[in-house]
């Protein structure tokens, strides 16, 4: 019986996605992410029909749909409701000492746990809030479809607590068994955007919380140096910035200050907030 080979990517066309994903996302691809890369990049060639990788490299640059697709396969997203539980209870911290409601951003939110576990604080603490007061973005269109959705396996919310599940989560019955989904109250907390950490950000009021965890991990250190710096510029003076368990911004700088477990002050007068 006749077998077809897989397409094998060459070199040639392993540089040019190592330069497309560096030039759109920030990602550094490593030596060893070939495999990772070839796994990935497999899915997206049969589903668009691609003769080889590198008429899928082609598509990607005369088409901005491909390209975006592109992205989507090449980015990583795991996430989980109330990972790193420490930020949460720093986030609480905050939320119960705010007069108003604060701007938190979930920068790189996935497929929605972060920033669902973020409103699900917001509800639970009983602190001020206001609709939208949480932006969730990610530069994963697909993911962030399914953000929006806010439609999870129950097996997935282990680690939500029961006073702030009854807030969050309702659970699916007749053919969604199995499902649940968020509250209409945390929908209304949270607005989702594309958005790429190293494009144009719109004209905004600062944030007075910005979630980025686990995404510095894969730039290289000047690219990582710039994204720390325009998350400090979005930041409210005394705003907070959460980073990723294994994330650090030793001899950085950028007027951030520890405040806590991979958590950053920013340095300034206080904010309205605290006058108020």
């Amino acid at each position: 019986m006749a077998t077809t080979d897989a397409p094998t990517l060459s070199d040639a066309d392993f540089e040019r996605v190592r330069r497309f994903i560096k030039a759109r996302a920030g990602i550094e691809l490593g030596d060893g992410k070939r495999t990772l890369v070839v796994s990935r990049l497999l899915q997206r060639l049969r589903h668009d029909g691609a003769a080889s990788f590198g008429a899928l490299l082609d598509g990607a640059e005369r088409d901005e749909g491909a390209a975006q697709r592109l992205v989507n396969a090449l980015t990583t997203n795991v996430t989980s409701f109330f990972r790193e539980a420490h930020h949460f209870e720093l986030l609480a911290s905050l939320l119960t000492q705010a007069r108003r409601p604060l701007r938190i951003w979930s920068s790189a939110c996935s497929t929605g746990e972060e920033a669902w576990s973020i409103a699900g604080v917001v509800l639970a603490t009983g602190a001020p809030r206001a609709d939208g007061m949480v932006l969730a973005t990610d530069i994963d269109s697909e993911v962030l479809s399914r953000a929006a959705a806010g439609v999870y396996p129950v097996d997935r919310v282990d680690a939500v607590t029961a006073t702030v599940r009854q807030r969050l989560l309702l659970r699916g019955t007749g053919a969604n068994t199995g499902l649940v989904r968020v509250s209409a109250d945390a929908r209304r907390l949270v607005r989702f955007e594309p958005r790429n950490l190293l494009g144009a950000w719109p004209p905004a009021d600062p944030f007075d919380v910005i979630f980025c965890r686990n995404v510095l991990i894969y730039f290289d250190p000047p690219t990582r140096s710039r994204v720390v710096q325009r998350l400090s510029d979005a930041l409210a003076p005394q705003g907070t910035l959460l980073l990723g368990h294994s994330e650090s911004l030793m001899g950085m700088g950028f007027g951030l200050t520890p405040c806590g477990k991979t958590a950053f002050r920013k340095q300034g007068q206080a904010d309205a907030r605290r006058a108020a």
